[in-house]
């Protein structure tokens, strides 16, 4: 009989091993430079946008980005609908997040901003490469589609883990792309633990 912490280490392995399947291409580098060249080249900012859990770890994507010198912001597909698509601006680049690759309010929301915008660039994190979205993209971010760790194989759990591993390699290869420094995360965090340490380090 298997016992609560051996069940405990095989979900980590899971989870790790999905981690560890995350697909490596050149679209990392397509991703990367696309928000160099609207964010910190033509001074727009990046737009995550994501319904449900993934609409959850889209927000989290565009907060880390804002923090770390990106300017960012969280965009619901729903509320794009009914007035907030104003905040896309012509130099802004999308970050939409869909496991499936096909939720509608996010196709939607393609469709609305570019009809807004012509032309605006479009990045997609997705289990599903192959999918309506992905074939929108200028760039596709794949999880590799892991198997989820619940046990009915339905609840985002192991998909919205490589989601955010995904995003916070973007986070992180964007700090190191405009030499990000101590001096600058200190001016975006006044107050807390964070912005204190920052303070200290050279």
């Amino acid at each position: 009989m298997t016992t609560i912490h051996q069940r405990i280490q095989e979900i980590l392995n899971h989870e790790a091993q999905a981690i560890l399947n995350i697909p490596q291409n050149n679209a990392y580098e397509k991703a990367i430079e696309l928000i160099y060249e609207q964010v910190h080249q033509k001074k727009g900012k990046l737009i995550a946008s994501g319904m449900g859990k993934a609409g959850q770890i889209a927000n989290n994507i565009a907060t880390t980005f804002s923090s770390t010198g990106t300017p960012s912001v969280f965009l619901h597909p729903s509320d794009a609908q009914h007035g907030d698509l104003g905040v896309i601006q012509p130099d802004d680049v999308l970050l939409l997040v869909s496991n499936s690759g096909k939720t509608r309010e996010i196709l939607e929301l393609f469709q609305l901003s570019h009809h807004l915008h012509a032309g605006l660039p479009v990045i997609v994190l997705t289990g599903q490469a192959e999918s309506p979205l992905g074939e929108l993209a200028d760039a596709v971010l794949s999880t590799g589609n892991p198997s989820e760790v619940c046990p009915l194989g339905l609840t985002p759990t192991t998909s919205t883990t490589a989601m955010t591993v995904i995003g916070d390699t973007l986070v992180v290869l964007m700090m190191e792309r405009i030499r990000f420094s101590p001096e600058e995360y200190a001016k975006r965090h006044h107050g807390g633990y964070l912005g204190q340490k920052s303070r200290y380090l050279k």
